[in-house]
């Protein structure tokens, strides 16, 4: 009998031994850590409030998943007395290269959390501060979002972020899995004249829908031929630069297809995307409209469409752009042959207000020149004298 009954026990001694090996590797649940309220800027970019341990004052910071790092500004690091050490590493934006020092070790406390070890790099912020018309002290990047898992909730402007772990996702939304080495890389499929599966950059600090870059189009002949191109100033790491901006036909991103998207077409010359690696990016004016869960450690982006999936994208164009400088509202790059140009307003008027928004808030005036084919007025000031000029915003669909 207990030569009979030794392979049951050796049986039963082997599942249990294998069922332990289980038990010892499996993950445990993720923790709620703290909860931060946050503003949306232009286009959906994501602002925040943290704080340096060590310093009592509250800063103003960009949540960037094009970002590869994490950054102050350097007109706050000289406020805070910090010192930053030269490096011989650069950072490359659509606008320049530029060599950066590092402030090193430092903690960030976001709402209850503390982040310690951090290694911020040093950079000129002071024309995405003149863009938003809000103090941008930095930029939230790789460096923390890939500690802990990200819940984004653009309904309730609320950000839960949680230790990594296991974590149930929500039902009625669509599990993608980017690449991810720093910047996470998203397949999409873009379509007009033709139809064109690649890569692009997921990019939650891009105030726009998507970017391509000019060789992506040429190569794909992607643009109908009768497409008009409508050129436009824009911002981005090294300062300013021109870009055309058009709409393309249908983009595609998993299950989501999304109709007659604005889309800006740059010129690469710094080589940010690769190319042809990637075709562009994805900006937050298409991701705002989800509701997301960032799980960098599993490589999941949850998405689950919100309250704004069904919004309209601004197709509006008036050719100038505003900025926030020295507590005004001034009046950037008029592009040649715009309704603005063709008014006569000029580089360096201080709007005074447009139609009835008498108002130094950039957003409240931004939103006033989205009216797509309705007059708009102007009131500014040139060289002490106020001036009313008048135009029609365009369409570019």
């Amino acid at each position: 009998m207990r030569k009979k009954m030794l392979p049951c026990f050796f049986a039963v001694a082997l599942f249990c031994s294998r069922l332990a090996a289980q038990e010892e590797f499996i993950e445990p649940p993720s923790k709620f850590l703290t909860r931060i309220h946050f503003l949306q800027l232009t286009g959906g970019v994501v602002l925040l409030q943290g704080q340096l341990v060590g310093y009592p004052d509250t800063l103003n910071f960009i949540l960037d998943t094009g970002s590869g790092g994490i950054s102050l500004d350097s007109t706050t690091a000289r406020y805070l007395k910090l010192k930053p050490i030269p490096s011989d590493r650069t950072i490359r934006g659509i606008a320049g290269i530029r060599m950066v020092s590092f402030v090193n070790n430092q903690k960030l406390k976001l709402g209850t959390l503390t982040v310690d070890s951090l290694d911020f790099h040093i950079n000129n912020y002071d024309i995405l501060t003149a863009v938003y018309g809000e103090r941008i002290d930095g930029i939230i990047g790789f460096s923390v979002l890939r500690r802990f898992i990200f819940k984004i909730d653009y309904d309730s402007s609320k950000i839960d972020i949680y230790s990594k772990g296991t974590l149930k996702y929500p039902r009625g939304g669509f599990l993608f899995r980017p690449l991810i080495a720093t910047l996470p890389i998203q397949a999409a499929r873009v379509k007009d004249s033709r139809t064109i599966q690649t890569r692009f950059l997921y990019d939650i600090g891009a105030g726009l829908c998507m970017m391509l870059s000019k060789d992506f189009i040429e190569d794909s002949a992607l643009l109908y031929k009768k497409r008009k191109l409508f050129f436009k100033e824009a911002e981005g790491l090294g300062g300013k630069i021109d870009m055309q901006m058009t709409v393309i036909k249908e983009v595609k991103m998993g299950p989501y297809r999304f109709r007659n998207v604005p889309v800006y077409i740059f010129k690469d010359e710094y080589n940010v995307t690769s190319y042809p690696f990637l075709g562009g990016l994805i900006g937050n004016d298409i991701l705002r409209r989800f509701n997301c869960i960032l799980n960098y450690d599993k490589r999941d982006f949850y998405l689950t469409p919100n309250s704004h999936y069904l919004e309209p994208f601004d197709y509006s164009y008036s050719g100038i752009e505003l900025y926030f400088i020295n507590g005004e509202i001034t009046v950037g790059d008029v592009a040649d042959g715009s309704p603005a140009a063709a008014s006569g307003l000029r580089e360096g008027d201080a709007v005074v207000a447009i139609n009835k928004v008498f108002s130094q808030n950039i957003t409240q005036l931004k939103l006033a020149l989205q009216n797509t084919n309705e007059k708009i007025k102007m009131i500014v000031r040139r060289k002490g004298e106020l001036m009313v000029f008048e135009f029609k915003v365009r369409s570019i669909f």
